[in-house]
């Protein structure tokens, strides 16, 4: 059974974050420049809290604010799902599912050591099914 400590094997432990009081332009910024959907709100090494896209259509757009003049701590979400490296990665994928979150801290003894999100799950998912299948193709044709 796989875990996410593999994923985080094969993706990397890269972790992109701002802090509370960076403005939410840096944030977009930055997931722009990363190609990526959320960063972690961090102080020092601390996790206080994530911003998401969502977070910036919801918050900033739709209440017509400034992203330039708005500190992230205005607009992040301060309750973050976390999971350890030890989680499978279908307990993960129900989390993910019945919170309705598309992106997982992952915590080793309250540090970050990276970040999951359902794309990836669904990879690695994906990726466990064809090994299957071609295991089961070889088994067949002997």
């Amino acid at each position: 059974m796989r875990r996410i400590k593999h994923i985080l094997d094969e993706k990397g432990h890269n972790v992109w974050s701002v802090a509370p009081d960076d403005s939410v332009f840096e944030a977009v910024r930055i997931l722009a420049e990363r190609q990526i959907g959320a960063l972690l709100v961090m102080e020092g090494s601390m996790l206080v809290g994530i911003v998401t896209e969502r977070d910036y259509a919801r918050k900033i757009i739709l209440e017509g604010r400034s992203s330039r003049d708005t500190p992230v701590r205005d607009v992040m979400t301060r309750r973050v799902l976390c999971v350890t490296a030890d989680r499978t990665i279908e307990e993960c994928m129900s989390l993910m599912t019945e919170q309705r979150a598309r992106h997982l801290p992952v915590l080793d003894h309250k540090q970050v050591i990276g970040v999951i999100s359902i794309g990836d799950l669904v990879k690695a998912i994906i990726d466990e099914q064809q090994t299957v299948i071609e295991e089961l193709r070889h088994y067949i044709t002997g």
